[in-house]
């Protein structure tokens, strides 16, 4: 576990921390906030949020933030561990009568110095268009609140479009508009597009172009937040049901769902190549989803309360050359040909591609560090690693990593178009290949070649506990892939009204990082719940569809868990956090990880950068006169 910092007492506000990279600073006076520094009173108000923008200003100092506190909304020049932020002189200031920004969103392929498309969600249903820089209101989409009227909890620009974007709204549905688009002056009608197991799509009747282009509706409750894959073609959504839905954009199609352990998702995030999911919620974990496989493959406890926010670091992502594996039998081209996981998929990015060069030039295994955190309403934030032992634990392990407790020996199958052999002295091997139609219609079923007598949509009986990571043996034969398609009953394809040109992005920077030892074993914590406050909403349908979502949860936990869709605790590796730190007074609503520095918020209104080990030099010659008094050091 990282040294302490900041204080020697487990309440007391944490100021920095240490990682394997080095010691995170907490910069007092790039702290942004309302003008006054005053502490908001948080009672009754959405969460603070805050959105990144890049306008390619000449003069190096091209980011802009937005944050809303209660019912005003922020536009500064964000400048990070250059310089101290001064928050007398914000670009743009607004103060909301009737309704509260709830969230927002830049347009980053429209923003320049001159101007920027910034989308802002509110609590009575209304999405704003504006432009901070030039201080102007394009429109406002459901301005009547025909389309819907309960609060706003997610907006996002389609990745690759300057005109089309997604809102999500605490009924449970999804609505894509188009800018260019009225809302029209009386309440849309719907055709049926598409339906599954717990979702259906709808387009809008209408003889002339209008918004929504599309209406989603997904599970049961409140669609809490949704997130667009790196390359855009497909969208996780976290749902209070419990579910997370992963669809096929373009098409409408479910390609996948993983189930809470108790209680509602409310945050997701994808890693940087598209290949893992992790969400968060009211089960007090970070639960971590193999794309291609469909399944949980960890998940992490270190939050004592919901967790809010769950983002990847794609700064500290890494892929790294191990020490050579003790023996190996078998060719040299076997080799690379099992070590080199996910070389079927199209969607591959720089780090994979330098992921299979290195492995055909030196005949190394490689190590895959994937960094993600979380901060929650416990008021910690917690960082964690997800490690090649995890995410592939057929392969042969080099040397010992005890930063992951893995609470169970239990071997989950394979990975999609993962071929490994085992470096141990065993004889007998094992084909599984797993069969998970998306959907949560028990149709999902395990197949072996060894008749093990497991039910079907049932997880392997857990081995005897050990200190060490399982080793299983595999086939040299690799596993069939899966085939994952919603249950539709219509083959209309949704993609015909949606742009098709999306930018795929991959992962812009990769750092090589070594391997971090922590302590073997977790003290037993108990289980607080003095800050579990849901998203406090001022209206009534919003309430009705928690109480609602309540029941339906309760009635499903029983069905699902113990399954793939939810499996055991002791079925699947229990993460460790490298670091778990309270750092506020507050609930924490805001994590955002940047090239020098992350960003936390919480609901009193300070958002607090964080600088990257070695970046802390840049603030030095600040005047100190300038600290402000509301921060808490």
């Amino acid at each position: 576990m990282a040294a302490e910092g900041g204080g020697k007492e487990m309440n007391e506000i944490k100021t920095q921390f240490t990682t394997r990279e080095g010691v995170y600073k907490l910069l007092t006076h790039s702290e942004y906030s309302r003008p006054n520094r005053v502490p908001f009173n948080s009672q009754g108000s959405n969460p603070v949020k805050v959105s990144f923008v890049n306008v390619n200003d000449q003069s190096g100092n091209g980011d802009r933030i937005c944050f809303n506190v209660g019912r005003e909304l922020y536009f500064y020049i964000y400048k990070g561990v250059r310089k101290a932020a001064d928050l007398s002189k914000p670009i743009d200031k607004r103060i909301y009568k009737g309704t509260q920004p709830t969230c927002h969103d830049f347009n980053p392929l429209t923003a320049t110095a001159e101007s920027v498309s910034l989308l802002v969600g509110f609590s009575a249903g209304q999405v704003q268009l504006i432009d901070p820089i030039k201080k102007e209101t394009s429109k406002l989409f459901n301005e009547e609140r025909l389309i819907d009227k309960s609060r706003v909890t997610c907006v996002r620009w389609v990745p690759g479009s300057e005109s089309l974007f997604l809102v999500a709204h605490s009924s449970g549905s999804l609505y894509l508009y188009n800018v260019e688009h009225t809302c029209g002056t009386t309440a849309p009608h719907y055709q049926l597009l598409k339906q599954g197991d717990s979702y259906a799509v709808h387009t809008c009747k209408s003889k002339s172009a209008r918004n929504p282009l599309l209406r989603w509706t997904v599970g049961e409750g409140a669609l809490n937040e949704f997130a667009f894959s790196p390359d855009g073609k497909f969208l996780a959504c976290a749902s209070q049901d419990g579910f997370l839905r992963v669809f096929g954009f373009d098409a409408a199609e479910l390609h996948g769902t993983m189930k809470s352990y108790f209680g509602g998702l409310l945050c997701v995030c994808w890693s940087p190549d598209g290949r893992y999911i992790v969400a968060g919620g009211e089960d007090d974990l970070v639960t971590v989803w193999s794309f291609s496989d469909c399944r949980v493959i960890a998940r992490g406890h270190g939050h004592k309360s919901w967790v809010s926010v769950v983002a990847f670091d794609h700064c500290t992502t890494s892929v790294e050359d191990s020490d050579p594996p003790a023996e190996f039998s078998g060719s040299d081209e076997e080799f690379h040909e099992q070590i080199h996981f996910g070389a079927g998929r199209d969607r591959a990015n720089s780090s994979q591609s330098r992921l299979s060069k290195r492995n055909s030039t030196d005949g190394r295994p490689v190590s895959v560090t994937y960094r993600f955190g979380s901060v929650g309403q416990d008021t910690q934030m917690c960082l964690w690693d997800l490690t090649e032992d995890i995410l592939f634990p057929h392969l042969p392990l080099s040397r010992t990593r005890t930063h992951t407790n893995v609470m169970s020996a239990t071997s989950p199958p394979p990975a999609t178009g993962v071929t490994v052999a085992t470096t141990t002295t065993t004889t007998t091997t094992t084909n599984s290949t797993i069969s998970n139609p998306s959907g949560t219609n028990g149709n999902n079923s395990v197949s072996s070649s060894s008749n093990s007598g497991n039910p079907a949509n049932s997880l392997p009986a857990p081995l005897p506990r050990s200190n060490s990571l399982p080793h299983s043996s595999n086939p040299a034969g690799g596993s069939t892939p899966n085939s994952h398609t919603g249950s539709s009953g219509s083959s209309t394809k949704g993609g015909s009204i949606i742009d098709s040109a999306f930018i795929a992005t991959g992962v812009s920077k990769f750092a090589t990082l070594s391997l971090h030892d922590t302590r073997k074993e977790r003290h037993e914590k108990d289980h607080k719940r003095n800050h579990s406050m849901g998203h406090i909403s001022s209206k009534s349908s919003d309430k009705l569809n928690q109480l609602s979502s309540a029941r339906t949860a309760k009635a499903d936990a029983a069905k699902t868990l113990g399954t793939l869709l939810c499996p055991r605790m002791e079925d699947v590796p229990l993460l460790e956090p490298l670091v778990c730190k309270k750092i506020a007074h507050e609930r924490l609503t805001v994590l955002i990880f940047l090239e020098d520095c992350l960003v936390t918020a919480c609901q009193e209104g300070f958002i607090c950068t964080w600088a990257r080990p070695g970046k802390v030099g840049l603030l030095s010659s600040q005047n100190p006169a300038n600290s402000p008094s509301g921060t808490v050091v």
